[in-house]
């Protein structure tokens, strides 16, 4: 204990609280999703196994796979999810107008901005296990050329089931990582990250 009765942080205790802050922000992520899912499947009348099949194509989850190779999946499925969401929702705006703002716009901004928020706490806690963080997907969304507008539609309830999906994944790798990583630069890099995740997401949400 420090002097006067004040906790001193350690790596151990600043990766903990990093990997309850991402998974604080998984959860709201997946209720955001769900919402947005069911949203858009009311909306287009789709039934709920229509479009079954992954976009985002990561390694198979193994119980053997150390923390940073656990991490490094996760934030290469996530970083697939956000091109693609970022790809459909261009489209979307270019092809049927991007000037409403109603329900469906709102929620489909939180569910963008909190994938990015996710995306960035997680590639901090990659770094601190030692990891290289991509910044684009090498799997980079299909292009979809001029398919129609169902295609189009059916692109972008796929593409929400992805988010949907990966917000559940992330969730669970994250109760399964080990309690502490030996990384002696993991302390470092976790402050410098958060601050860094912090002002990004604060500068997002002014836009």
């Amino acid at each position: 204990m420090a002097a006067g009765g004040t906790r001193q942080w350690t790596g151990s205790d600043l990766y903990r609280s990093t990997v309850a802050r991402a998974t604080s922000i998984a959860k709201t992520l997946l209720s955001e999703s769900s919402d947005l899912l069911d949203l858009y499947r009311k909306r287009e009348s789709f039934t709920a196994d229509v479009a079954e099949g992954r976009l985002v194509s990561v390694g198979p989850a193994a119980p053997q796979l150390g923390a940073k190779a656990t991490l490094l999946r996760l934030h290469s499925a996530l970083l697939q999810c956000h091109d693609l969401l970022e790809n459909a929702i261009t489209r979307e705006e270019e092809e049927l107008g991007g000037g409403k703002k109603g329900a469906y716009e709102t929620r489909r901004k939180m569910v963008r901005d909190r994938l990015s928020f996710l995306l960035n706490v997680i590639g901090e806690l990659l770094k601190a296990a030692g990891g290289s963080v991509a910044t684009r997907s090498e799997k980079a969304p299909e292009s979809s050329g001029s398919t129609g507008l169902f295609e189009l539609k059916l692109r972008l309830y796929r593409t929400y089931k992805e988010v949907d999906y990966w917000a559940k994944a992330a969730i669970t790798t994250l109760h399964a990582l080990p309690p502490v990583i030996t990384k002696e630069r993991a302390t470092q890099s976790l402050l410098v990250g958060a601050l860094g995740v912090l002002e990004r997401f604060r500068v997002h949400l002014k836009h």
